[in-house]
């Protein structure tokens, strides 16, 4: 175990044409450390979170992954993409396999690790993220919840490092928010690193390390949560909270 952090992002700009989406941005996330990226919408947290493994290619600055700059392509960059879990707002599970096969597939295609190895750990991530009972299920016969928390367990069969969360709640009935947020919330407490872009402001009070605002691109502050929550240092911050918390 190092200090030297898992993730650190220096000086990271991007561009969407004229759009300037991340400004500058500077960040390192420790390992085991759970860090919830939250701000308005429009505000660039998806696209840091994207290019945390290089889905969205970055214009200047440097991103490092466990001591390893990114690559910009090719093997290199598939290893490390296969180190860093990601789970986004849709579900993007293979419709035509069934929920233990989806669960399998990296490992087996990617890892070429052996398929019975690779079953029993399946089994084992299903049965943690309470969906044991629906492995031979297909996609569909499954609630938007289960299969979230399939595409968890999926992301978690590759034995990632560091797991990206994408408004992974955002698509869900209401009712299906709880069981999900649960998973993440134990995931967080058995020290995964994660990084989360969220609106459920509950889940960045009780499971985050540290909250990151984001507002037009820029990193607007950081702070543990109870102290970005009960007294937001910046202007944007409180204008966000006020909008969000009266509701």
């Amino acid at each position: 175990m190092t200090d030297q952090p898992l993730i650190v992002l220096s000086g990271v700009n991007k561009w969407f044409g004229e759009l300037h989406v991340l400004k500058d941005v500077n960040l390192s996330i420790g390992r085991g450390e759970v860090v919830v990226v939250i701000g308005p919408s429009g505000s660039g947290k998806s696209t840091l979170c994207r290019a945390i493994n290089r889905l969205e290619p970055i214009n200047s600055g440097e991103i490092v992954f466990d001591g390893t700059s990114l690559p910009a392509e090719g093997k290199p960059l598939a290893r490390l993409r296969s180190e860093v879990g990601m789970v986004f707002q849709s579900f993007n599970l293979f419709a035509h396999k069934t929920i233990l096969e989806n669960v399998m597939l990296g490992p087996v295609k990617v890892r070429k690790e052996k398929a019975a190895a690779v079953r029993e750990r399946a089994m084992g991530l299903l049965d943690r993220v309470g969906i044991a009972a629906q492995a031979e299920k297909y996609p569909a016969q499954l609630s938007g919840g289960q299969q979230q928390r399939a595409a968890i367990a999926r992301a978690l069969a590759m034995q990632p490092k560091a797991m990206l969360f994408d408004e992974p709640t955002s698509a869900l009935d209401p009712e299906m928010v709880g069981e999900v947020l649960e998973v993440m919330t134990t995931l967080a407490g058995e020290g995964m690193t994660m990084v989360v872009v969220t609106h459920e402001m509950g889940f960045a009070r009780h499971a985050a390390n540290r909250v990151v605002f984001m507002a037009d691109g820029l990193l607007v502050e950081e702070a543990a949560p109870a102290e970005f929550f009960a007294n937001p240092r910046t202007d944007r911050a409180k204008d966000f909270l006020s909008k969000i918390l009266t509701h």
